[in-house]
């Protein structure tokens, strides 16, 4: 099941949040802002502390009541996605999702980049999809 989905932009700051499961603990605005530059940073220190030279930094997080998977673009942008710890097929559910991005908020004239993303066209193909992954 996923729970949660966050998307950060390069620079650390939070610019969507969506919860899809009622029995989640809600946190304020501000604590969701820290979560998000929070992870930016431990990505970052991740990527850097590699002993082989070159990291992509966290890709998964594994707790006992969930895991937090990360993809990151080219240009930077991560999208984390909290799920069960027993759901499958994550990697095909961040590509659908980074695709819904592409074309429902990178292709809209109206959207500037880096900036909060509130769209109701993207909200509704994105909830539609979570409830089919």
């Amino acid at each position: 099941m996923i729970l949660s989905l966050y998307i950060v932009n390069k620079a650390g700051g939070l610019i969507y949040q969506r919860d899809f499961n009622e029995g989640l603990n809600r946190m304020s605005s501000n604590d969701y802002l820290i979560l998000a530059g929070t992870f930016h940073s431990i990505h970052a220190i991740t990527s850097r502390i590699s002993p082989t030279g070159h990291s992509d930094g966290l890709e998964l997080l594994e707790a006992e009541t969930f895991k937090l998977h990360c993809f990151q673009t080219v240009t930077g942008t991560k999208f984390l996605l909290v799920t069960d710890p027993v759901h499958h097929n994550v990697e095909s559910a961040l590509k659908r999702i980074y695709d819904m991005y592409s074309d429902y908020v990178m292709k809209n004239p109206f959207y500037t980049p880096e900036m909060p993303i509130r769209l109701e066209l993207f909200d509704t193909h994105l909830l539609r999809a979570i409830r089919t992954l």
